[in-house]
């Protein structure tokens, strides 16, 4: 039942991701593309690439919208994780007196 899940999940993830929205409108675009080409006939290949383009930059406006951004800079506002890695070339290695200028 493990393996069950496991694969299940794996396809939510990788059909849904992080945002719905997007998944759905592909899924209308394949919808509507095949409509178009089996009940009226039309040929309909062009119409997917819009809709995942319309997707794609639906979905990069709503990324980078001055809310989502503001929430970004307070993040980093917030300083580095507990779990934050230093750059060890930053800093002089143990016993040495060379300094590094700041910034």
């Amino acid at each position: 039942m493990n393996r069950i899940k496991a694969f299940g999940a794996f396809w939510y993830d990788f059909v849904i991701g992080d945002d719905w929205h997007v998944a759905a409108l592909v899924v209308a675009g394949l919808a509507l593309t095949a409509i178009l080409t089996h009940v009226a006939g039309v040929n309909a290949w062009w119409l997917l690439p819009v809709f995942v383009f319309a997707a794609l930059v639906w979905s990069l406006h709503k990324a980078t919208t001055t809310k989502s951004l503001s929430r970004a800079a307070a993040s980093l506002a917030t300083g580095p994780s507990p779990h934050h890695v230093t750059d060890r070339r930053s800093s002089p290695a143990p016993g040495s007196s060379r300094s590094f200028p700041a910034g």
